[in-house]
């Protein structure tokens, strides 16, 4: 009789550690679809290999990278942009919030270019508190830009960076999701993140 009221016990125990885990985390997500998104920096630019953080036009480059871009344009085969986009979420609530998956389609000048799926757990503490969200980049802009032409295609990639490596032809529609107990809860449509702060 014991074991059976201890057993009892227990599972009480686990059910009521179970309920407050689930209700914690359906207020973190509350507390989420308040939070605000913006694009804090974009980083480790680089178009068919060359560095081109600070370029802003193609006269800015040296002779040897220009020679690469170039060539890699006019070859016909891939022509990749890579870079890293650092997503800033900043909760104003007074209690944590927490996301555990972010889908994301990535824009330049309006233009659909990539998507994806960012699984990193990330929380976000109280009162103004702030998070960045890496997001690695990688797109052909060959297959992007279909019949643009190759100094076009090749020019599409620089200046993406303003000052202080602030994002300044990018937006990113992103839908937040949250794990409460075995399910999962996606924010309601796609916020649309730009330079300055946002919460839809």
């Amino acid at each position: 009789m014991k074991k059976l009221f201890s057993f009892s016990g227990l599972l009480l125990t686990m059910m009521l550690l179970s309920s407050c885990e689930i209700l914690e985390q359906a207020q973190q997500m509350a507390n989420l679809t308040k939070c605000e998104f913006r694009l804090n920096s974009v980083d480790q630019l680089r178009l068919a290999g060359v560095n081109i953080q600070n370029v802003r036009q193609f006269s800015d480059l040296n002779f040897m990278d220009a020679a690469k871009i170039t060539a890699a344009a006019a070859s016909g085969g891939n022509l990749p942009l890579n870079f890293t986009l650092n997503v800033e979420v900043k909760n104003p609530n007074s209690a944590t919030a927490g996301l555990n998956k972010l889908d994301w389609i990535l824009l330049i000048d309006d233009i659909e270019m990539t998507s994806g799926v960012n699984n990193q757990r990330v929380q976000v503490a109280a009162n103004g508190g702030t998070s960045i969200i890496p997001l690695t980049i990688g797109i052909d802009l060959r297959q992007a830009l279909q019949g643009k032409s190759a100094d076009a295609i090749a020019n599409f990639g620089l200046n993406l960076a303003g000052a202080g490596n602030r994002p300044t032809r990018i937006t990113l529609k992103a839908k937040p999701t949250i794990m409460v107990g075995s399910q999962t809860i996606a924010y309601p449509g796609y916020l649309t993140v730009e330079n300055e702060f946002t919460s839809r």
